[in-house]
């Protein structure tokens, strides 16, 4: 008797969650932003949502929960009901660089999340001030290996994308350059224009108006193949560090439990999102590329991510601001 009111109660569970999913969305969905309007999550963010919103004929609401790095609106986002109702859009610094970095983190990416559907990658690109004699990255590792330490380089902040990738540049070429962190792009920026700090790894949309006027000049982009904004300008790896990658990745996530129509409902939407020729316009005027690929893609590149950085974040001793 037992047995079979178990086997009942599993029956109506199973049952229950596939009229669940058979009628999604039927209210208001929200896709959690952990960082404030502006930015590369809250830009891919509206995007989606407005496609989404289109495409199921309800609201999806963007809510920006900023603080810790993110991490508080992760957080809120892997405790939300598993209902398809909450989603999260997340990067490579939510995802895999703070469970490293923080040590009270409350939430485990793989194990609280379902990840749906990658977005975008966006690279990074290593500008110098054009008042050094830097023109290369063998200019910058010989320099470095030359002077260890007198080398500085600005970041939009201590375990940032900008920071580790100059930890990322160093643990390669075994070369010491000076970490100079900002609160932000903008005054790291601000500061590199001045000459107050010689180069940076930067987002391509903030260099970007800044390099075409010579205020800056691009050496490296930091993704695996060159981008249209900057033809001309090397990758980091092609520039004589092979193995070196660092970009930025952005992709779509629900709290773990979500029902399994629910997400093949949302990655499939995704897909088409991302194949539209809109949000590939989009995703280049903000210095990224377009990415697609199952759910399982994108959860073996959050373990991938997770492991290259937790290593160099150890092998630093970095700690957050």
């Amino acid at each position: 008797m037992t047995r079979l009111l178990a086997s009942l109660s599993l029956a109506l569970a199973c049952a229950g969650a596939g009229a669940q999913a058979q009628d999604y969305p039927a209210r208001p969905v929200r896709l959690v932003v952990p960082f404030p309007p502006s930015g590369g999550n809250d830009v891919f963010a509206r995007i989606v949502a407005q496609k989404l919103s289109e495409a199921w004929k309800q609201q999806v609401l963007v809510e920006n929960r900023p603080g810790a790095g993110g991490s508080l609106g992760t957080e809120f986002a892997a405790k939300s009901a598993p209902d398809g109702y909450t989603l999260l859009l997340g990067h490579t610094g939510t995802l895999a660089i703070n469970p490293a970095l923080y040590a009270n983190i409350a939430y485990d990416t793989l194990r609280d999340f379902a990840p749906i559907g990658t977005l975008a990658s966006a690279p990074l690109v290593l500008v110098v001030n054009p008042g050094t004699s830097i023109r290369t990255v063998g200019d910058i590792v010989a320099q470095a290996k030359s002077t260890p330490g007198e080398l500085n380089y600005a970041s939009s902040g201590s375990g940032t994308g900008s920071h580790l990738s100059g930890e990322l540049l160093q643990s390669l070429t075994g070369t010491k350059l000076t970490h100079v962190p900002y609160k932000g792009t903008s005054p790291a920026i601000t500061d590199l224009l001045g000459g107050q700090v010689q180069m940076m790894l930067s987002v391509i949309p903030t260099a970007l108006p800044h390099i075409k006027a010579a205020k800056l000049r691009a050496i490296a982009v930091t993704g695996a193949q060159r981008m249209p904004q900057l033809p001309d300008v090397p990758t980091v790896a092609e520039s004589g560090v092979p193995g070196f990658e660092s970009t930025l990745v952005y992709g779509v996530l629900a709290p773990r439990g979500t029902p399994a129509p629910v997400l093949e409902e949302i990655h499939a939407q995704l897909a088409r999102i991302t194949a539209t020729r809109e949000f590939r316009e989009r995703v280049d005027f903000e210095g990224a590329v377009v990415l697609g690929g199952a759910s399982a893609d994108f959860a073996a590149l959050i373990r991938e991510q997770a492991a290259k950085w937790g290593k160099v974040i150890k092998a630093s001793g970095i700690k957050p601001e």
